[in-house]
């Protein structure tokens, strides 16, 4: 920039100086966009513009008038990743990590300062268009997925902004539509993943979702962006919306965002100086977001490599790996995978030579290389094998073409065996509308069954971003999802069909037989502009677990071409406090005859809780890599947060004394071996009695249960009861009795004890009660 005269680096020691030489039309300039993708420069003040530009799997870099937000134009040619629902299918935050340094290598030599990512939203439901962003149903995971994620970029100098901040989970009038949730399943599902990457890795920025939660558009809510972003997880940086995102400037600004994005073309900074003038909008809170927006510049700018490059071959042989680690083994009967490289194989699928490898809209990257299956195959396979190709159906349209499927039908009849590339079209899933079925194509479907029955040995490889139904599973013998796996797609397959790679990917999303499964169902996308989290905490896998319904695949599932064993679990201590940690150790050894690798899941489950929990929730786990024979021990720390749940009246994470037990697992389902210890909480919830508490709340605490007993002619064991209820009857069990007592309020012994109990009685009671609590807490 032209005029710049003041050295960066101190200027980045006195940023309330700085702001304090500023008029009020500049600070408030500030906190729009330059551009579409720039920020605003002060050149009087040496303040530079940085760049902002679109991942996370890939770097969107738009010039000039060519710029837009959802990839309708072009972009300069970038490393396309495979996209999040791949990447938290490999479970390998070492590799994640290491795709987020390759993005921030290409960022820096893009000239972009902040990555606009990852995505770290729930997949609520399968139906929501933009699935293939978000890395999974599970909050633990995608909290870890996000923590590489961003620890990678953020290592090569280049800032992220983890979005979309918050409850984002469908695309149907996303700019609009209300969110209500309630705040323990906010916590525990729909922030968590949130704050656990704000906390351990701080992104540079938080973009701020379109939709509202709970009333508020979640670019003004300052319960979201300050109470709890700022000051109860300690964010550092700056939020800025998503693109289009401000209902409002003065009351975005007044919640806690310094950023509006894109240039709104003074606007905003109108309304933002009017409500400063008229004392709507304080000055301080203006200089604050100014403050925190150019700390982040500053950094960005102080971080910036004039001379940066970097090695697309190199970059694409990282994009293979990680999708063969990306992509999910389904189905494998009788071994028919990997192929041998011998006989003839028919390729079948329009799929197979015009790959799908990404998500439509503004994550749609621009890539430096493409490998196609068909191609990649015939290279791999050698001499010895054949391979021929048929289109089998129209990729642009749901009709079946008779001719098509009569010449895949030929080829596969006169083949030693069948790979049939099948998968959700671009027009299926996309940002910016959601799904309304989980179904392929129908041609697709038709073209899996005709070949089938002239050829039994199929194997049928998936390219899609979300879940799909799958009737007819029964027809193929092995399903490879291959999900949406980037550029190298076409080699990685290979790689895995052919078996020069062992597939590692476990599902980070439940596969429902049926959508109307899925627990969101009923309320998604809910009615005008509202929906409602009606499901609660019970989310993906909680939700089957706690219906025992049988999904078509589960949470945590894949399979490999070797196998593995589980022995030797150890918890280090069997009694903790909830301020303490506890160790978890097991062996795994590959009891097979090649190398693979094991996601070992850990999971734990609350035995007798006094609160509604799920069955068992992901609280660990580690991808291993181990030679065939080969065993390793393998290990876990749990923490207070590991047995915790949401406590909404103390508005704090709070663990319930009791006993735990810790699983180890090969899927949600799969349960191989399993401990259990004791934690004991050292927090007491404050119990305050009134007139309608139950008998047996009062007996169960063991502080007011001596005073129940000792108050004569009403304690529980004169078991009181209605006249009518005292001779013998049959209609009168003792399990009957037993739980009347035990649900009857305090106040229903007045008519049962025969004058005994008055009101005045009944307060002092209580006052006795509630001084016996007190006084012990």
């Amino acid at each position: 920039m032209t005029g710049q005269t003041v050295n960066l680096n101190n200027k980045t020691k006195d940023i309330r100086g700085l702001i304090a030489q500023m008029t009020l039309e500049e600070k408030a300039s500030l906190c729009s966009g330059e551009s579409f993708w720039m920020t605003k420069a002060i050149e009087r003040l040496g303040i530079p513009s940085i760049l902002l530009t679109d991942g996370p799997h890939g770097v969107r870099k738009q010039d000039g008038a060519e710029a837009d937000h959802l990839g309708l134009n072009g972009s300069s040619p970038a490393t396309c990743f495979p996209s999040a629902a791949g990447l938290a299918s490999s479970w390998n935050l070492e590799l994640v990590n290491r795709v987020g340094e390759a993005l921030g290598k290409e960022s820096q030599a893009e000239g972009v300062s902040i990555l606009l990512g990852p995505a770290a939203n729930i997949k609520r439901s399968p139906l929501c268009g933009r699935n293939f962003e978000y890395f999974s149903e599970d909050p633990y995971l995608t909290g870890e997925m996000a923590i590489a994620h961003i620890n990678g970029v953020q290592s090569q100098g280049v800032g992220t902004s983890l979005k979309h901040f918050a409850v984002n989970n469908q695309e149907h009038r996303r700019m609009t539509i209300n969110a209500v949730v309630d705040e323990r399943t906010l916590r525990e599902i729909y922030l968590t993943g949130f704050e656990m990457a704000v906390k351990k890795s701080q992104p540079w920025t938080v973009m701020s979702a379109y939709n509202r939660v709970n009333g508020e558009y979640c670019s003004e809510n300052e319960y979201l962006l300050t109470d709890i972003l700022k000051k109860e997880w300690g964010h550092e940086g700056f939020v800025v919306s998503d693109w289009g995102a401000v209902n409002e400037a003065v009351a975005s600004v007044a919640a806690g965002m310094a950023l509006e994005m894109p240039a709104s073309h003074g606007i905003g900074q109108k309304s933002i100086i009017d409500a400063v003038e008229n004392g709507q909008l304080s000055e301080e809170v203006l200089n604050q977001s100014v403050e925190r927006l150019l700390s982040v510049v500053f950094k960005a700018y102080a971080n910036r490599k004039s001379d940066a490059v970097y090695d697309q071959d190199v970059h694409h042989a990282l994009a293979r790996q990680t999708a063969q680690e990306t992509m999910v083994l389904l189905k494998n009967d009788g071994g028919i995978l990997p192929l041998a490289r011998e006989g003839k194989i028919a390729v079948i699928g329009a799929l197979a030579d015009k790959v799908r490898y990404q998500g439509g809209g503004s994550s749609h990257i621009n890539p430096t290389k493409l490998d196609q299956p068909l191609q990649e195959m015939i290279k791999a396979a050698g001499s010895q094998a054949e391979v021929k190709y048929a289109q089998g159906y129209d990729l642009d349209s749901d009709v079946t073409v008779e001719a098509l499927i009569e010449e895949a039908k030929q080829l596969g009849a006169s083949s030693d065996v069948v790979v049939l590339f099948v998968g959700l079209p671009d027009r299926y899933e996309s940002e910016g509308y959601d799904r309304t079925h989980l179904n392929l194509p129908e041609n697709q479907r038709i073209v899996i069954e005709q070949v089938a029955a002239v050829q039994p040995n199929l194997v049928v490889v998936l390219s899609n971003g979300a879940p799909i139904v799958m009737p007819w599973i029964g027809n193929a013998k092995a399903v490879l999802e291959g999900y949406l796996g980037g550029q190298a797609f076409g080699g990685a397959v290979t790689d895995l069909l052919f078996g020069d790679a062992n597939p590692s990917g476990k599902l980070a999303e439940t596969f429902p037989l049926n959508q109307k499964h899925n627990p969101s169902h009923p309320y998604f996308p809910g009615e005008k502009d509202q929906v409602e989290y009606r499901e609660g905490i019970f989310v993906g896998y909680r939700y089957y677990d706690s219906k025992e319904l049988e999904p078509l695949f589960p949470f945590g599932y894949g399979l490999s071409y070797t196998t593995f064993e589980y022995s030797d679990l150890d918890i280090s201590s069997a009694n903790i406090t909830d301020q303490e940690s506890v160790n978890v150790t097991v062996s795994v050894k590959n009891t097979g005859q090649r190398f693979g690798q094991e996601v070992v899941q850990l999971y734990v489950r609350a035995v007798n809780p006094h609160v509604i929990r799920p069955e068992k929730e992901l609280k660990g786990f580690i991808k291993v890599a181990l030679q065939a024979g080969e065993e390793k021990k393998v290990s876990f720390t749990l923490d207070k947060r590991s047995f915790a749940y949401y406590n909404e009246s103390l508005r704090d994470w709070h663990v319930e004394s009791g006993e735990y037990e810790v699983m180890i697992s090969k899927s949600s389902r799969d349960l191989v071996l399993r401990s259990s210890l004791k934690v004991v909480s050292t927090v007491e919830l404050q119990t305050i009695f009134h007139r309608n508490s139950t008998l047996g709340e009062i007996m169960s605490n063991p502080k007011t249960a001596p005073l129940l007993q000792r108050l004569q002619g009403i304690a529980p064991q004169s078991e009181p009861q209605p006249e009518s209820l005292s001779d013998p009857s049959d209609a009168v069990s003792s399990d009957m009795k037993k739980a009347m007592i035990q649900y009857m309020p305090l106040r229903g012994l007045l008519p049962f004890t025969g004058g005994a109990m008055t009101e005045e009685t009944l307060n002092m009671m209580l006052e006795q009660f509630n001084h016996a609590v007190k006084k012990a807490d």
